[in-house]
């Protein structure tokens, strides 16, 4: 059976929503695999991502953060890890389903062009409005609100503990059946960003990277993500050599090609998840998947369905007392991994 995993990003995941933030990573996997049609891992990847930007608790599509001007702007991208087509888009307003769109640029570049022309890896704003504006939901209405107050120096009163800090969404997905792999992402930005800012989720290289082998998704601080090109950079240590080290990879390039370049006095701790998937072969021949999550924040939600049952297990990853209590001037990266 294909194997799919999904996020809810990295960042800070309160308790008191942790059961809704769980069940609905868990629908968007089985929304997936129930709904994908012809097999295939880009398939898998925009139908659970359909469904995470169809929740109200998360921070992609109809559950977007809100900009500073309390609108809605929405990036998203979608991979193809046998061919490496790509598509995405940044800054839409109020596109329900972003991730439709992603998918639809990358299938517009397989088709040759009459005049030769180069076709787009992403479409920004304007160029997107044809597809719909969003409605803003309560929560993201309240929450704007409330911060929006605290950016003009009012008091607002207490803080909402629903989900105040969210992060992009993503999923990865290997479909044994047709040989391919591939990964996706959606996010509706930070809180009260610039209007027309665009993130990680946007960014060929930054949010998502696919390839023979491998598949990851990233949220996390966008800009930082950006210079790092952290998804690509996570791929291209992949491809140097044969019975790597993926846990010392991960930690390498977050710690040395992420965390430390990023430091600043106002970011003295920059955030990052990445839920990576790769693939290899038991001593038998038999292909055999291994789910990675690696953050650098307190907390990381997760789903995945494995091979050996259609049940989808959600979890909400927490670092350990010990990486919690460093100081903010240590990399306080978490990194596990499963069977799939």
């Amino acid at each position: 059976m294909p194997k799919l995993a999904v996020h809810g990003g990295a960042g800070v995941h309160s308790k008191n929503s942790e059961a809704e933030v769980k069940a609905a990573l868990r629908l968007a996997c089985t929304q997936a695999l129930s709904t994908c049609g012809e097999p295939s891992a880009l398939n898998l990847v925009e139908n659970a991502i359909l469904a995470l930007e169809d929740s109200p608790l998360l921070n992609a599509g109809y559950g977007a953060n809100l900009t500073l001007d309390g609108t809605v702007e929405c990036d998203a991208a979608i991979m193809d890890g046998c061919t490496r087509d790509f598509g995405s888009v940044g800054a839409v307003s109020g596109v329900k389903n972003p991730i439709r769109l992603a998918r639809a640029i990358l299938e517009h570049a397989r088709v040759p062009d009459a005049l030769g022309r180069i076709p787009p890896l992403t479409l920004v704003s304007e160029g997107a409005h044809a597809f719909g504006r969003l409605p803003k939901t309560p929560r993201a209405q309240s929450q704007w609100n409330t911060w929006k107050a605290r950016l003009d120096g009012v008091d607002a009163g207490p803080v909402d503990d629903m989900q105040v800090l969210q992060d992009t969404v993503g999923a990865v997905a290997w479909d044994l059946s047709s040989g391919t792999i591939a990964s996706g992402v959606s996010s509706g930005g930070i809180l009260l960003k610039y209007p027309g800012r665009v993130g990680e989720a946007a960014v060929f290289g930054a949010g998502c990277w696919a390839q023979e082998g491998m598949a990851c998704g990233v949220s996390g601080a966008g800009e930082y993500i950006i210079k790092a090109s952290l998804a690509r950079s996570i791929g291209q240590a992949l491809e140097q050599g044969t019975d790597l080290d993926v846990h010392a990879i991960l930690q390498r390039v977050l710690v040395e090609d992420f965390w430390k370049p990023s430091r600043s006095l106002t970011n003295p701790d920059p955030s990052a998840g990445v839920l990576l998937l790769t693939t290899e072969e038991n001593q038998d021949g038999s292909p055999v998947g291994r789910l990675w999550c690696a953050f650098t924040t307190p907390s990381m939600a997760i789903a995945f369905v494995s091979s050996e049952s259609a049940h989808p297990k959600a979890l909400i990853l927490r670092r350990p007392k010990e990486l919690e209590s460093r100081p903010n001037d240590q990399p306080r990266v978490f990194i596990t991994g499963f069977s799939i």
